[in-house]
């Protein structure tokens, strides 16, 4: 079974504090090193030396541990409560804005450094902007400048010839991040 679950948190280390973990492993360039953000909240072979799993999240996942990524996304420390944050859900992004206004576009969470691709392809709704993550990523940027139906057809069918593909529950979830930000953003201007 392959698990994967990520959470978005505006302080990674606040919630680590309160949970019993071990982080996750991973070989970068050859070595054994922390994964990012991965940890189990379940016990797992330990590498005292390296503080963290004693098995790569590759193999771990082979024998059934369950690896979740928490993720800083500093986005959320923008959000006042949940009064402020519910508006920002319920605010149409200023799509018109991305690629055409360089300042705002490179501050975008995702996405700011595509700011040549957004003004090419115009995405103007969540559900674009989910498939636009998605073909910025190696195993699916042969979709780039594609008609939008074209991109739908395939753009979340799992490929693993062209590398790294993203799911469409994760691109999604991005992507509402984005539009979030994209509000933030554009009530501060």
């Amino acid at each position: 079974m392959s698990a994967d679950v990520d959470i978005d948190i505006g302080d990674r280390s606040q919630l680590l504090k309160l949970i019993r973990h071990t982080p996750a492993r991973q070989i970068h360039m050859g070595q054994p090193r922390h994964h990012n953000s991965g940890i189990y909240v379940t016990d797992i072979p330990y590498d005292p030396i390296l503080n963290c799993a004693n098995i790569t999240y590759h193999e771990a996942e082979e024998r059934g541990y369950f690896k979740i990524d928490i993720l800083n996304v500093s986005v959320y420390q923008m959000i006042r409560n949940q009064e402020h944050y519910d508006g920002l859900l319920s605010t149409q992004p200023p799509w018109h804005r991305l690629g055409h206004d360089k300042v705002f576009t490179e501050k975008l969470i995702h996405v700011g450094t595509y700011g040549t691709l957004l003004k090419q392809m115009k995405p103007d709704s969540i559900l674009k902007m989910a498939a636009f993550i998605s073909i910025i990523r190696p195993g699916k940027a042969h979709l780039q400048n594609k008609p939008w139906e074209e991109i739908f057809e395939t753009v979340w069918d799992k490929d693993d010839s062209h590398g790294f593909v993203f799911k469409k529950a994760h691109s999604i979830s991005y992507s509402a991040l984005v539009a979030l930000h994209m509000n933030l953003i554009d009530e501060q201007d």
